[in-house]
């Protein structure tokens, strides 16, 4: 069983940056995929972006540029840093780690319990 704390969530202004953390404990986290997903009220939840073992990323088009995912294995951390942020980047956000491949909406492992960011205007 592995578990995933987020953290770093908070409330900030259109333009500002903030820094996600999530720290996996529980199994071997160099084995695994991880992504962040945000969810908004009334939306499905999204990926935003994923990490693969080999550090390969991908980010969704709405957040390539201004959002940056990265992960510490001797820390059993992974990380978004987030800048520019807009009131639409509001949302709870998840991280999530799949065993061996990058997680997707519906094939994940595990999931953290989610840290709200708030963007206002």
């Amino acid at each position: 069983q592995v578990q995933l704390v987020e953290s770093g969530g908070g409330l900030v202004q259109a333009g500002g940056s903030l820094r996600l953390s999530c720290t996996a404990s529980g199994h071997t986290f160099s084995n695994y995929g991880l992504g962040w997903f945000r969810q908004a009220p009334g939306k499905e939840r999204e990926l935003v972006a994923g990490i693969s073992l080999g550090d390969r990323t991908n980010y969704a088009d709405s957040v390539k540029g201004r959002f940056f995912i990265s992960r510490d294995n001797a820390k059993n951390t992974v990380y978004l840093g987030m800048n520019y942020l807009k009131p639409e980047d509001t949302a709870v956000y998840y991280c999530a780690a799949r065993l061996f491949v990058v997680p997707t909406t519906t094939t994940t492992d595990y999931w953290g319990q989610g840290t709200q960011v708030t963007v206002s205007s």
